[in-house]
């Protein structure tokens, strides 16, 4: 679907919620200034002066909303509408801030301060983070809302496993029915009242990461509400950083969780013309870490990213102040330190170069890969991760993780559930083996006609969630008879198999004890064909009958994942295409961006891999010209690769810089260009030019610099401003 074109370029941005200021002024396209109180209006038109274009951003979950919940706002205490768990306790984000149940008044109540935003120019708005906690639904306004969706008295939800997963799905489709109301609402405020149209988009968890942490959130219901716009992947360290079990071993694994949660969120609108920004945070929300370990996982993340091409837009960073005017714990832990210079420097030339990636969406190339191969997941997954009591067991803890504290004093079993290792026993067998997989938004199946249709294999299983629809299965069926090959995983022992759904309720054909039997029957298999693999004309179904979670616990079970593909690939005749590698990378224009695994089967995987060619390594703020880059396992790089230089090219060109770059002017014998940072910032600029350079100068100051005759390349290195420097380079 088109969407409205925009005044201006909107590639990158950042959030934030301070009034503006210099040293976390990034000269990004746009910026979203962030929650609704009284200074909004100063904050907005700060920025604007700054030369941004202006976004809100509020919380939709939770925020300082405190008039609303005390009365003021419409005279009525609203503390009935905070989340609350079954031990009558109020979810919070911070004192007095809890996470509220998204009923029709608080709605109204946001819609109210968001026409605010709206009355002061703002071009568009984000409503961040609709989420309800699966140990919630305890709340009066909760059992009232399912009085008036489910036509039933309240069930505890953790009751039943039908009243956990029904409890969920009212969640979910209350976040649907509040956002769609604001946003609906407001967009018509706009254009009654100024005759503009205002654009609204959802920053949200991956679907990976709200399963993951036990969270609900409408997600792939968003991409079909008409008021919607886009959406930001809010993925970062902390997200990405939670451990997860890989052949018996769980910790940390923070690039492979960020590849399959980007991934994951590429899915969610590929092919729909919604919008999708990438988010990176340079530190996170857990404040204990040092800046050497915020590095190394930002670096992760930044890479994982980039290894999906169907995104070019970035949120470069949440909350920048933190970042530029904080102090974290020193690595030998005397102390607090603020942002090491290199680091911030760093971290500017990435964030200036995710500018520049749109340039070359048709550019990219997968240099090593064994594609089409996909892993389906759908909203159903997030309805069954809440507790369910059972006699003889421990009671339901009502805990939460959100990625803030350490899950060390988590019991036994609810640190298995946070593993979530039915998921990741599946998927983290071919990412360690350097196969591409894209995590499948299985609810766009139905919706977007030929949205399988870069896929050649699938991997499926309803151990750990459900189809919402059966017409999903005769998508699946047409593209099986097609030629595609689905691996289908399970032993039918999920309890949610029991809940009340489309399934398991008489038809002609009688009831289904499971949503898989409907599933093989319109495939032609019946209901329960024996184990093995199955043709289904010019495609083929692989069935294995066991738990996907125990694939996590050994290498026997990483290796029947492999094994799978690699037969799926031979049915399909594309034995050959099986390309394990030690490496990820692609190549984005003039952009090498390569991940080297760890934990891989070869006989090597402890040795380093070597990079030969001409590179400029963007991950160091020094930029450097290597023609040899030596990666250790689960290094990164990020190398601007000089062989992309034409030959035949007389203009200067400026190939990496911690700096935006302005009104760039060329003449017969030198070039001029402003370039404006953040205050306080070194900035490092490394420039091509046709010509050996006489003089650099910056503000008519001569200014000392180094060149490289190899690659006839100009190193430059300053203080930085975001009133812009002034350059002029000479040659003979």
């Amino acid at each position: 679907m088109s969407r409205k074109k925009k005044a201006a370029p909107e590639w990158t941005g950042f959030q934030e919620a301070k009034p503006y200021g210099p040293t976390y002024d990034l000269r990004t396209d746009f910026v979203m200034v962030y929650g609704i109180t009284e200074d909004m209006p100063e904050r907005i038109e700060g920025w604007k002066k700054a030369g941004y274009t202006v976004h809100l951003m509020t919380g939709v979950s939770w925020g300082e909303y405190q008039d609303y919940l005390y009365g003021r706002y419409d005279g009525r205490n609203h503390w009935d509408e905070a989340q609350m768990d079954r031990n009558g306790g109020h979810l919070l984000h911070n004192e007095d801030v809890p996470y509220m149940v998204p009923t029709l008044s608080f709605a109204g109540y946001l819609s109210s301060h968001i026409k605010r935003a709206i009355d002061a120019g703002v071009e568009a708005i984000h409503m961040e983070e609709p989420e309800f906690w699966a140990v919630s639904g305890y709340s009066d306004a909760f059992k009232r809302e399912w009085l008036n969706y489910y036509g039933e008295e309240w069930c505890p939800p953790h009751a039943a496993h039908d009243a956990q997963y029904r409890a969920s799905k009212l969640k979910a489709a209350m976040y649907y029915r509040a956002m769609d109301r604001i946003c609906s609402e407001m967009k018509e405020y706009s254009l009654t009242t100024y005759g503009r149209t205002v654009r609204f988009y959802i920053p949200t968890h991956s679907l990976i990461n709200y399963t993951q942490w036990r969270i609900i959130s409408p997600e792939a219901l968003f991409v079909s509400m008409p008021a919607c716009d886009g959406f930001i992947a809010q993925i970062w360290t902390g997200t990405s950083r939670t451990p997860n079990v890989y052949q018996g071993v769980r910790r940390e694994r923070t690039f492979e969780t960020a590849y399959l949660e980007y991934g994951m969120m590429q899915e969610l609108t590929r092919g729909t013309g919604r919008e999708m920004w990438f988010l990176h945070d340079p530190i996170e929300d857990n404040p204990a870490h040092s800046w050497v370990d915020f590095e190394q996982n930002y670096l992760a993340t930044v890479t994982a990213s980039l290894l999906h091409p169907g995104v070019s837009q970035y949120e470069v960073c949440p909350w920048p102040h933190r970042v530029f005017e904080g102090s974290y714990p020193r690595e030998d832990g005397d102390g607090k330190e603020k942002i090491p210079s290199r680091y911030a420097t760093q971290l500017l030339t990435i964030m200036h170069m995710l500018g520049e990636m749109h340039q070359y969406d048709a550019a990219q190339q997968e240099l090593s890969s064994t594609s089409g191969i996909g892993l389906c997941l759908a909203n159903s997954a997030m309805y069954q991760r809440g507790t369910v009591e059972i006699p003889g067991a421990e009671p339901d803890s009502s805990s939460r993780y959100d990625g803030t504290e350490s899950d060390e004093k988590m019991g036994t079993e609810e640190r298995k559930l946070l593993d979530w290792s039915p998921f990741y026993g599946m998927a983290l067998p071919l990412l360690k083996n350097g196969i591409p997989l894209r995590p499948l938004q299985y609810d766009n199946i139905l919706n977007f006609p030929g949205y399988l249709d870069d896929y050649r294999v699938l991997l499926l299983s309803y151990e750990f969630m459900k189809p919402e629809h059966p017409g999903i299965h005769q998508v699946i069926g047409q593209w099986v008879r097609e030629g595609g090959v689905l691996i289908y995983i399970g032993d039918g022992g999920d309890p949610y198999h029991q809940v009340r759904e489309w399934w398991n309720r008489e038809s002609r054909r009688g009831a289904y004890k499971r949503p898989e039997e409907h599933l093989f029957e319109s495939l032609g298999l019946g209901r329960t064909p024996e184990e093995g693999v199955h043709s289904v004309e010019a495609g083929a179904i692989i069935l294995h009958r066991k738990d996907p979670a125990s694939l996590a616990e050994t290498p026997e079970g990483a290796q029947l994942v492999i094994d799978s593909v690699r037969q799926a690939l031979m049915i399909r005749d594309e034995a050959d295409d099986f390309k394990g590698n030690r490496i990820l990378e692609i190549q984005r224009g003039p952009y090498r961006i390569v991940h080297v695994l760890d934990e891989t089967p070869s006989a090597d995987s402890d040795s380093s891999v070597v990079l030969e060619g001409s590179f400029i390594q963007l991950f160091d703020a020094s930029l450097p010209v290597l023609n040899r880059v030596e990666l250790k396992p689960n290094d990164n790089a990020l190398l601007y690769d000089l062989s992309f230089l034409s030959e035949n090219s007389n203009q200067p060109l400026i190939l990496a810089t911690s700096s935006r770059i302005r009104n760039e002017e060329h003449s017969e014998r030198g070039y001029a260009w402003i370039s404006e940072a953040p205050a306080g910032i070194t900035v490092s600029t490394r420039l091509w030019v046709p010509h050996p350079p006489l003089h650099v100068y910056v503000d008519q100051a001569s200014i000392d610099f180094e060149y490289d005759e190899e690659t006839g390349t100009v190193f430059l290195e300053y203080p930085g401003g975001p009133q812009g420097n002034c350059f002029k380079l000479d040659w003979e």
